[in-house]
């Protein structure tokens, strides 16, 4: 690897948390989606503790790019040393280190390090690659940052829950109908629009317009990762309404001896300036989230009940009638 070929950035953000709470939540990727802005799913494929071992999907410069990374950690020392064991084009390599420096019991600093080099050299690679690297890591600093600061109530501001439903169907057309979202306006009258696009094959972009209670049709998008042999199609919001500062989850079908269970789980991160904003004057944070239960729970059940009705009405339509 030529010396003059290696790019290096630093970027540093002081935070008002602990160095413990700040580097609790650099460590544990699977959160990443949640807490880091251009992430949109994390793949978990081996961890010991110290040695973490994932496949990342994330956004960058507007497309949505996957590689497969390797991380040491030190909580010792509050680092985190990391490489792209497959790097993502236009990258040939791309690794660094995360460090929280500890400035006071409840102030620290963190800072983000990279180091990479293009294929090639070629400079118009060069530049996209830097200018993910920077638009990126801003972002993530930022957020972070953002979050971190919540620590004492972070507890209350996340949320999962999950709803289910058992079919008697195949497995298969379960997940066609969760899969086919573009088709979802044709039986849900509140989905009033929903454009997907597939930017690679596996990876969707889904917008939507839905139309609310109060009459207020609301603008989503998300990006789409769909593992069609797993039967799993996990998102991200990536425009979410003003009550979420965001929004994941998966769409999963689990078939067994008997059947098929098929399962919406959501992860979210609440707004708590946008709760009295949104839901009225003297709105509280366990309204807030009895909110977002009923109505994103409610949605993703009537989503569910149709990929239901699908896949068991094409079963009834193959029996003999006599």
């Amino acid at each position: 690897m030529s010396g003059e070929r290696v790019q290096h950035t630093s970027y540093s953000v002081d935070v008002a948390a602990p160095a413990g709470v700040v580097y609790a939540l650099i460590a544990d990727t699977t959160q990443w989606p949640l807490f880091v802005p251009p992430s949109v799913h994390v793949e978990r494929l081996d961890f010991d503790g110290t040695r973490d071992r994932f496949g990342m999907w994330a956004t960058a410069n507007g497309t949505v790019t996957s590689w497969v990374s390797r991380r040491s950690l030190d909580p010792r020392l509050r680092t985190i040393d990391f490489h792209q064991e497959v790097p993502a084009p236009p990258a040939a390599s791309m690794g660094g280190r995360w460090t929280v420096e500890e400035l006071g019991p409840a102030r620290s600093r963190l800072n983000l390090l990279h180091r990479f080099e293009v294929r090639d050299d070629d400079p118009a690679d060069a530049e996209w690659l830097t200018r993910a690297t920077d638009t990126n890591s801003r972002a993530e600093l930022d957020e972070l940052k953002r979050t971190a600061e919540l620590w004492a109530k972070l507890d209350g501001l996340l949320m999962t829950f999950e709803d289910s439903v058992r079919v008697h169907g195949p497995s298969e057309l379960v997940y066609d109908f969760l899969y086919r979202a573009g088709d979802w306006p044709t039986h849900l009258p509140e989905i009033t629009r929903a454009d997907v696009a597939e930017y690679r094959q596996g990876v969707q972009l889904l917008d939507t317009d839905t139309l609310g209670a109060d009459g207020v049709t609301e603008t989503s998008a998300s990006v789409r990762v769909c593992f069609p042999h797993a039967g799993r199609i996990v998102f991200k919001e990536t425009r979410t309404p003003r009550l979420l500062a965001a929004h994941t989850g998966e769409w999963a079908v689990n078939p067994d001896e008997t059947g098929v269970t098929a399962v919406a789980t959501h992860q979210v991160l609440l707004r708590e300036e946008d709760i009295e904003p949104v839901l009225g004057p003297g709105a509280d944070l366990t309204q807030a989230r009895d909110h977002v239960r009923r109505t994103l729970g409610g949605a993703s059940t009537r989503v569910l009940h149709l990929a239901r009705r699908h896949a068991e009405t094409a079963v009834r339509t193959l029996i003999p009638q006599r």
